[in-house]
Order: C-alpha cells, then structure tokens, then sequence
C-alpha cells in the first residue's frame, strides 16, 4: 500500500454509522494533499469535535420541513372518506365554524378543502367537545362565587338595607322635583354649571412628595386634601393655600396606593376618632386621625397581597378594599371584622366606589369586566361587559343610577343601572386613563385623568366632546378629583406635585 493510501483509507467503516461535518475554516489550514491541517490547540466540545465545527444533519431546513408537513397532510387527507351529499357537507362546514362555499368553488374542490380541513383538526366530534370546553372555561370566568360569611354578615346586610331605603327615597322624591321645573329652567342649570367648567384653569401646583403621587382625596368639608406617595408617606394639605398641615408616617418603604377621608370626617366626626383610611402596596391598611402622625388602628388580613383601592360606605360604618388575591372585603368597623370576602373577578380586583344611597358597591378588575353587587342580598345585580383591557377607576353618580368606569383601553364608559347597559362610550384620551370622577351634588358633570399628562371635563347628557382640557402636568396624571363644593378639581401626578385648578 502506498504513502497516500496510509493517509486516506478508502475502505468503508462498518463499526459506527458516518457523520457529515461541516468545519469552518481558511484555505490555508489545508495541507498541499487536500487533507485537513492539524491545529494543535484547537479547542474540543464535549462530543469530541473543534467547536468550529457544526454537524450538517443538525442544521435546520425549514423548506424542507415545511415540504414534509405538507406532504404529511396531503397523506392523510387522502385515507379521509368524507360524504358527498351537499347538505352532509354543508353541515360538517358549518360545525367547525367554515364556509360552506368559496367564490368560483366546485363541488370536487369543496370536497377536497373539507379532507384537508378534517385532516388539520382531526375528528369533528373532538374538535366541537374542545370548543365547548373552551366556551365553558370563558363562562367560568363570568360565574359569580359566594362564601358563607360569619354570622355578623347578616345584621350588616339588615343594617345597609335600613340605612340605604329612606336614602333611595329622598333621593327619588328630590328628582320628580327637579322633573317637574320647566324644561328651560332645567337647561339653564346644566348650561350654568357648563360655563363654569370652561372656566377651569390652574390654582396652584405643589410638590407633594420626592416619588410620584399615586392618589388624591378632598375631604368633605372641602378644606383639606390628602396625597398617597409612592414613598409610603401620606400627606394633608389645607386648600386652597396648599400649606403641608401633617405627614402620615405608617408605610414604611412601601409604596402608598390610595387615602380617602370617612364620609363625616371635617362634618361631625371627631378630630381624635377615624378620619382617613390608606392602603399600600404591602396588603397593609392603616387608619388615621387629625391629630397625629402614627396610625391609630390597621388591617393586615390583605397580606401579602397589594391592596390597590379602598372606598368608605356612605353610612361610614363599612370600609371596602381591593386586593390583588382576586377579591374584594368589606370590613364592619364598629364589629371591628371582616363581614364580607367576595369573589367574582378572574383577574385581580383594582377599584371599587357605592352607590350614594348605600345599597350598591360597583368593583372593576383586571379582567376587564366591571360588576354591581346588591349589598343587602349579597347578590350581582350586574355584569358590565365591554371594555377591552382592565378597568382602573369606577365612580357612581348622586343620581343613584349612572355609573363611570375608566380603562386602560383610553376609554371612558357611562353606564345607566335603569337599562342594565352601556348608553355612552367616550373615546376619552390618548393613553390609559387611570382616574374617573362624578361631581358630588348631581352628577351632571365628569372629571378623567390619563397618563396622557391631561385631565378632562365632560358633561351630561351628550359627554362628548369634553367641555375642557387642563394641562400642565409634565407626566402622567394619577389620580383627579372633584371636591365637594364643586370649587376646585385637585389632580395627582408622577411628576411628583398636585395641583389645584379652579374657575378663572
């Protein structure tokens, strides 16, 4: 045998199966035979080839696995005896959701899409029991859980109803009155209230804190207004001055998400008893007075899930949070217990407002659905369906049955609780809008604010267009309100400051 025979041996190897390698390289690591140099440090992977080298069989080739896929298809749908009655056909189409009839289709091709689409989804009567699964999954997420509650619950639902049905009342004997006031008369009062609006311009701006505002509140007598910061600190302010009066120190290096004042705190409540509620990201919830700095009482039965919302029920005996565990609580704060734990959302539960007479509370959740719970049955009277992202902000309006609901589709809805539906969609901004507000007296009037770094006036009964724009925000707007008298709007802002605007 010669030299170069001993170099290259032609003679086939039996012992193991070949392997075609691909070595990336320079011509010059050739030598003059043709056969591969050798390269004395040339590093080795774990299999034992350079780490230069790739095998070809591992190299993907999507033309050539997409040929075999279809050939694949092709192979199946040839076993696949499918009928040839046209109205079989028809309805075999019909049951996975298909037209029965393309443009210029002959009977032959309508057979043959049918095999191919059979040999896709395989059996009909699989492919409509995965369907009807699916669907049941969506309407699981729809369905409404209750637990049973302690026994405390029951005298708060026989308290709730006692308080909220001579509200109901008064409030109905007050609205066939103002039916009754001529028609130019009743317009007159919207178009005043109209001008007034227009009228809004910037007050004042105040650095509230050194993280961004999360959240804004009037206090009913309309002389104070309390911030929630990211840094944990809640602040009060006096209006319209904007003088720092007491910093709430309670959340300790955990970022503030809501405070909201008791309905007769500033009106009737003493400056000693519970005044303000806040809520963190921690799941903590503190509550606080007029007089101190630490918090006088808390919840902790959140934890460890955020709390995002807290609202007072009218009556002020009854607290209702948010969590992000997929519920919502309500808390009886004389009984000092949860009466209270509420499912119903598929997603996390982000806001929550009642009904001024106290009957209703409406909740709106990540899931993008918002809900209307009957307080004195326990029951949900409503479902609202028809935002396409999470609802981030909901409010009810003194008239007892419109609702407001912001999402973070950029729109804003008004729901009507007499026709159980959505009667306004405002296309309200150009980003999420994460705050919505009624006027408190008669709910004529809407107040939206946006990570668009604008807030918006709007007014019934068209809502649209807004009847004002305030600017002057340098980031997104977090929270905004309207206070009691109607005399200012106060808006919170990742930029750190709020700012009060009023009528020029």
């Amino acid at each position: 045998m010669s030299d170069e025979e001993d170099d290259f041996d032609h003679r086939p190897s039996f012992g193991a199966p070949r392997q075609d390698v691909l070595h990336f390289g320079t011509l010059d690591m050739a030598g003059a035979n043709g056969k591969e140099a050798v390269v004395e440090d040339e590093p080795m992977e774990d299999g034992g080839k350079p780490a230069d080298s790739v095998d070809l069989d591992q190299v993907p080739n999507t033309a050539l696995e997409k040929y075999m896929a279809e050939s694949e298809l092709k192979k199946k749908a040839k076993l696949i005896h499918v009928p040839t009655d046209d109205a079989e056909i028809n309805q075999m189409f019909r049951s996975v959701g298909e037209p029965i009839c393309l443009h210029g289709e002959q009977k032959l091709d309508r057979i043959e899409r049918l095999k191919k689409l059979l040999a896709v989804i395989g059996d009909i009567r699989q492919y409509q029991q995965q369907k009807e699964e699916e669907k049941s999954r969506k309407e699981l997420d729809k369905q409404t859980w209750y637990h049973t509650g302690p026994d405390s619950l029951a005298a708060a639902r026989v308290f709730i109803a006692t308080y909220s049905l001579p509200r109901a009342k008064v409030r109905l004997e007050r609205a066939r009155e103002t039916a009754k006031l001529p028609a130019s008369q009743q317009m007159a009062t919207i178009q005043e209230g109209q001008k007034k609006l227009r009228n809004f311009t910037n007050y004042s701006s105040q650095v509230g804190d050194n993280r961004p505002l999360s959240y804004c509140s009037f206090s009913p007598n309309s002389q104070l207004l309390a911030t929630a910061s990211w840094s944990g600190l809640c602040k009060l302010w006096s209006i319209p001055e904007s003088n720092l009066l007491r910093t709430f120190r309670g959340h300790s290096n955990v970022m503030a998400s809501a405070i909201v004042f008791h309905p007769f705190s500033t009106i009737g409540q003493s400056e000693d008893s519970l005044n303000l509620a806040s809520c963190a990201v921690d799941g903590g919830v503190k509550f606080w007075n007029l007089n101190s700095d630490e918090p006088i009482g808390g919840l902790d039965s959140h934890k460890p899930h955020r709390v995002s919302r807290l609202a007072f029920h009218p009556s002020g005996r009854f607290l209702g949070s948010c969590c992000f565990d997929q519920s919502w609580r309500l808390y009886d704060l004389q009984a000092e217990e949860e009466v209270l734990f509420q499912e119903g959302h598929s997603k996390e539960v982000y806001c929550i407002a009642f009904q001024p007479d106290g009957s209703l509370a409406v909740t709106g959740g990540f899931d993008s659905y918002g809900r209307v719970w009957d307080l004195r049955t326990g029951r949900c009277v409503m479902f609202m369906e028809g935002h396409l992202k999470s609802i981030l902000s909901v409010d009810c309006a003194s008239n007892g049955y419109h609702i407001a609901t912001a999402s973070e589709d950029h729109t804003c809805m008004i729901w009507d609780l007499r026709q159980r539906g959505c009667i306004y969609k405002l296309p309200a901004h150009n980003q999420l809008v994460s705050s919505v507000h009624f006027e408190p007296n008669n709910g004529q009037h809407l107040v939206t604010a946006s990570y668009d770094k604008t807030i918006k006036l709007w007014s019934s009964p068209h809502w649209s267009p807004p009847l004002k724009t305030l600017t002057g925000h340098d980031n997104k707007v977090m929270c905004a309100c309207i206070s009691p008298d109607q005399k200012y709007i106060a808006s919170a802002s990742y930029d750190r400051t709020f700012k009060l605007w009023a009528p020029e």
